[in-house]
């Protein structure tokens, strides 16, 4: 709008001008020019191209008084639209469109597939919780469909209570953020390395050099349910690979699988700015050599003592675990100069509750279920850089910053 022009009132006259049609080059320069000619103001605009077929709405301010000007205005965009194969409709009205309400959240489903079954409980859960849906569109369609609903008019944490529920019965992922500037700023990133950066459980791959994996896979599995205190269970599981030689490390180093669409997620987030860690009850044997391969700027673990050429069945130095994650997110945040509430952690055992908890965003990943119950959120598909989505990042974006997307490997 004009300087000159006042602004649009709840009783001033507009016109909504609707085209649609098969999409084609100059449908939008070709709809302002033919506007121009009666001297309207934009008040809004929203386009969509949905498999080659465009709708473009526009809002504008009703053409001056005097003559047939409205008239003249509806039959030059008919003939127009018709000319190009286009349909047009207008509609008369008064008005913008009605203020959003006070409460705006950031709505990301994640659906592998995305059923209109799960779609239409979600939209109707909003419904129910007082929420109106804005605007809907896709993030992404591969390797899982993900949407986002712009709502408003309902606050965050009842919404992400009724949604959380919701997606447990539907069988899909659902996060809730806040709407603000916040989204998009510069934050920090912190993952568990376990069953979440890498597909394995470190000390079992250690166990194996051993001959002792089955013992330590149980006593892991029972810590990671919350079953076990961790330090208590580190120890006595590092205690069996007392006497191991150390050349075991490079071999275990050899052997970790990163997660599918790890590599992805790391290398997208620092092309756009974010500062990444990894934070483990692993070793820092494995976390440095991560760190190194995969550009992070933070890593912390246990480390395993070795002397003389041989682990000795001890770890050396500050203990990570339950509460030391949380610790080293809010240190890693302070050396970043981001703000906690500006911070995302992701993880999938009992451990990382207190540092999932602590973040702005918690992200439970293929979790136990005591995790997912307690995070902000969880993704249950087996690709890391979904978490991208989360954040407001569509697949083209990661595309066009990562420029080669593993896609899972």
């Amino acid at each position: 709008m004009s300087a000159s022009q006042p602004p649009v009132h709840a009783d001033s006259p507009t016109l909504l001008v609707k085209i649609f049609g098969k999409d084609r080059p100059g449908i939008t320069a070709g709809l302002f020019d033919t506007l121009a000619a009666y001297a309207v103001d934009v008040v809004d605009i929203e386009q969509v191209v949905t498999r080659g077929r465009i709708v473009l709405c526009v809002l504008v301010t009703a053409p001056g008084p005097g003559g047939n000007a409205q008239g003249e205005l509806r039959a030059t965009v008919h003939s127009w639209a018709e000319s190009i194969g286009l349909e047009a409709e207008i509609i008369s009205g008064t008005g913008d469109n009605r203020p959003r309400g006070s409460g705006r959240s950031h709505v990301t489903v994640l659906g592998n597939p995305l059923t209109a079954e799960s779609t239409a409980a979600i939209a109707a859960s909003i419904t129910a919780t007082g929420g109106n849906i804005d605007r809907i569109f896709r993030l992404a369609k591969y390797p899982v469909t993900a949407v986002e609903f712009a709502v408003s008019g309902v606050e965050t944490e009842p919404l992400r209570t009724a949604l959380a529920i919701e997606a447990s019965v539907l069988g899909v992922d659902v996060a809730v953020i806040s709407a603000g500037l916040h989204r998009r700023a510069q934050r920090l990133v912190v993952m568990d390395v376990d069953s979440t950066v890498i597909q394995d459980e470190v000390i079992e791959l250690f166990a194996a050099h051993a001959g002792c994996e089955q013992e330590v896979a149980e006593v892991t599995a029972r810590a990671m349910r919350g079953e076990l205190d961790f330090e208590q269970s580190l120890h006595a599981r590092v205690a069996l690979l007392a006497g191991l030689d150390a050349s075991v490390v490079d071999k275990v180093r050899s052997e970790v699988r990163l997660t599918p669409g790890a590599r992805t997620l790391i290398r997208t987030l620092k092309r756009l700015g974010y500062q990444v860690g990894v934070v483990s009850g692993g070793f820092t044997q494995v976390t440095d050599d991560l760190k190194e391969r995969l550009g992070l700027d933070f890593a912390s673990a246990n480390t395993l003592e070795i002397v003389d050429g041989r682990l000795t069945g001890r770890v050396v130095g500050e203990i990570v675990d339950r509460a030391g994650k949380a610790r080293l997110l809010r240190r890693f945040a302070a050396e970043a100069g981001v703000p906690l509430s500006q911070t995302v952690a992701i993880g999938d055992g009992a451990n990382d509750l207190d540092m999932l908890n602590a973040a702005g965003l918690g992200v439970a990943f293929n979790a136990k279920p005591v995790v997912r119950k307690a995070a902000d959120t969880a993704v249950n598909v087996p690709f890391l850089d979904t978490v991208l989505y989360l954040l407001g990042i569509t697949r083209e974006e990661v595309e066009a910053a990562d420029g080669l997307v593993d896609d899972g490997i």
